[in-house]
């Protein structure tokens, strides 16, 4: 790729998952606006998430990625509150069983648009675009709703901005106090069908906590056990938003994407002479790519490369995503090329979009058992390699609902209509969200 790069240099590339803007000169005012807003994140923060990522990619530190699929506009309050809540939950868990921090990055404040497998959705004999997340259009099925309207991407920002404040407000106010969220553990392992199974990890941090008081440490007054760092990521998919929100840092005069901590490249636009690879590129954020099944030895040495000239620790993250029936033959191949280059990347793995599936009654779904699979074949390959298995990352919510099977409360295909909420992709609740912390738990306190 030719090294002349500028926010606007994708605009050279083929984007593919754009939205079809019925008016351009629109959407050219609504990026002159957003250009002018303030940054969402800072340079520095982001900054410091590559260097925790960095000590993630040498296994001294284990990346915990969670969120929702993609986030609604019309979220409350108290669902954000329970989304971070479970991811701290599960932090928790984590940390004890590694013995190491772990870096917490949500799918938050910005995961406002998805990708599509076709551009139009047809219900009887009405075809009308597909619904591309809340930044672009609506999900309700008419003309208008489905619309893709500029004004959107303002609607974004402004939404981005008043999560990212409640979420500094929780992890700084209070909320985060260690001693609040094993609280919320014990009252878990108390409650689930499978919580004695995990009794005694929860038992084993509850007389650390004992020790830690009798040693005279108030752990209320303790910054680093009452308060936590939490960054936010999402994927770069409409460029339009991302460009307004890229600004040349002060300090360094390198160019952040100033819309979330860590962006990353999905699946279906992961080309290397792709608009999107073009654009983040250029900039100095934490990257991710997410890696499928298909994809090929010199397809993920060549996103490295792309990504990260300069071999910069920290700066690249792999999202391998291939289903648990795919990952023990598909990941080793691509763990061996990237060692043999030298590269440092943090492996990760995302155990729920290769194992979707419709289920009897039509509603889209994902199986735990086959999450948990997936994830245990992500270790086995890791250890076979002799590289680091670096972190999780799932899409998950705090809400009671019926949208993967299996799982604590053994849900089946009946149970999905009871409470499916989400806008596109099936989500862990927060009962099997933490189920899966406990089975990581397990895993992360063998790994070498």
């Amino acid at each position: 790729m030719s090294t002349n790069w500028s926010p606007q240099s994708w605009r050279n590339r083929t984007a593919l998952q754009q939205p079809s803007w019925p008016d351009p000169a629109a959407v050219d005012q609504t990026r002159k606006i957003l250009a002018d807003q303030p940054p969402l994140v800072f340079a520095g923060e982001a900054r410091d998430l590559t260097e925790r990522l960095a000590a993630v990619s040498r296994g001294e530190a284990f990346l915990l990625q969670a969120g929702d699929c993609a986030e609604s506009f019309e979220s409350s309050a108290d669902s954000i509150r329970d989304r971070l809540k479970v991811i701290l939950q599960m932090a928790v868990v984590l940390t004890y069983a590694g013995g190491m921090p772990v870096v917490k990055v949500g799918r938050i404040a910005g995961q406002f648009a998805k990708p599509r497998s076709s551009d139009t959705e047809t219900q009887g004999d009405v075809e009308l675009p597909s619904f591309r997340g809340h930044i672009v259009n609506d999900i309700g099925f008419s003309e208008t709703e489905r619309r893709a309207e500029p004004n959107r991407l303002l609607m974004a920002y402004n939404r981005a901005a008043a999560t990212l404040n409640l979420v500094r407000a929780f992890t700084r106010g209070g909320f985060a106090d260690l001693s609040r969220v094993h609280a919320w553990n014990q009252e878990y392992v108390a409650d689930s069908p499978q919580g004695a199974k995990y009794e005694a990890l929860a038992n084993e941090i509850d007389r650390s906590l004992a020790f830690m008081r009798a040693c005279g440490i108030d752990l209320s007054k303790e910054s680093a056990l009452n308060q936590v760092d939490f960054f936010t990521s999402h994927e770069a998919l409409i460029l339009d938003y991302e460009e307004a929100l890229t600004r040349e840092d002060s300090l360094t005069g390198d160019w952040y994407d100033c819309s979330a901590h860590m962006l990353w490249i999905g699946e279906r636009t992961r080309h290397l002479d792709g608009a999107h690879m073009e654009f983040l590129r250029g900039v100095k954020n934490p990257l991710g790519c997410k890696v499928g099944p298909t994809a090929t030895v010199d397809d993920v040495v060549g996103i490295c490369e792309t990504l990260n000239p300069d071999r910069i620790d920290g700066r690249i993250t792999l999202i391998t995503r291939m289903g648990s029936e795919k990952i023990r033959d598909t990941l080793p191949p691509l763990l061996e090329a990237v060692k043999e280059t030298g590269q440092s990347v943090v492996w990760v793995t995302d155990p729920m979009h290769g194992n979707t599936y419709t289920a009897s009654d039509g509603h889209k779904t994902r199986h735990f058992d086959a999450i948990v699979d997936e994830i245990a074949g992500f270790f086995e390959s890791h250890a076979q390699a002799g590289t680091i298995a670096g972190g999780i990352h799932l899409e998950l919510t705090g809400d009671a609902v019926t949208e993967c099977l299996g799982g604590s409360d053994d849900l089946v295909d009946d149970d999905l209509a009871r409470a499916y909420e989400t806008m596109c992709d099936p989500r862990l609740n927060g009962r099997q969200a933490l189920d899966v912390a406990f089975r990581v738990a397990d895993l992360l306190s063998t790994r070498g």
